[in-house]
């Protein structure tokens, strides 16, 4: 299941992260990659231990939790401290799928990376090519969407970055473990409760929504591991 969830951020708060951004040390994009990844990665990337990358990922989890969309369809149980990247020149990143299991820096915890995201903090405008492009059952799918935008997708997918051939391209990306591990189920959970959430404010249909309801919090039960 693919995802869009527009206005993660408003105008003014990817103004302010842009400022930080822009301010901030970056490195070769191959420190966060695996072995397999680093062959096809070529890229910038905010160091993980610089204050500005803890400053802008806070902003942006605070923000996820005001998302209902983001929230139906990532069931997060944990999620990585968001890391940011750039794209320039001609940079790209080839075909890849990411690590199954990630460490998250300056704790004992680690998470299995069920989800991956990508929050967009350029405008289509600024730049050329760049597009993410995801691969699915349904064939190869390009995404390209307006600063504080996200697109949240399997983490099990094929993808890459198309090359940047003008300006510049900024993105956050991090990765979700979710209540509930496989993308089928999650996919159901969240066709039922926007079909739940789109039924009318008639008592007749409010006495449906909560059978529904009952069904869809039984069948978290069953599937969620925490």
């Amino acid at each position: 299941m693919l995802i869009q969830v527009p206005d993660v951020l408003t105008p003014a708060q990817v103004g302010e992260a842009r400022r930080r951004l822009a301010a901030a040390t970056w490195v070769d994009g191959k420190v966060t990659a695996g072995p397999q990844s680093a062959r096809a990665k070529d890229n910038r990337q905010l160091a993980q231990d610089d204050p500005v990358a803890r400053e802008v990922g806070d902003l942006i989890l605070q923000a996820l939790q005001q998302q209902p969309l983001f929230v139906s369809a990532a069931l997060p149980l944990r999620v990585f401290p968001p890391l940011f990247n750039s794209y320039s020149g001609g940079q790209s990143f080839g075909m890849h799928v990411d690590n199954a299991i990630r460490h998250v820096p300056g704790t004992p915890h680690r998470l299995r990376t069920d989800l991956s995201c990508t929050l967009f903090l350029t405008d289509p405008a600024e730049y050329d090519g760049g597009e993410l492009v995801i691969e699915d059952t349904y064939g190869a799918h390009a995404v390209k969407m307006p600063a504080g935008h996200l697109v949240l997708y399997p983490a099990t997918s094929l993808h890459h970055v198309r090359p940047v051939t003008r300006g510049t391209r900024v993105s956050a990306f991090f990765w979700i473990q979710s209540l509930v591990r496989s993308d089928a189920d999650r996919t159901l959970l969240y066709e039922l409760d926007g079909a739940i959430r789109g039924l009318p404010q008639t008592p007749e249909a409010q006495h449906v929504a909560v059978r529904l309801t009952g069904v869809y919090h039984n069948l978290v039960r069953r599937w969620a591991e925490m």
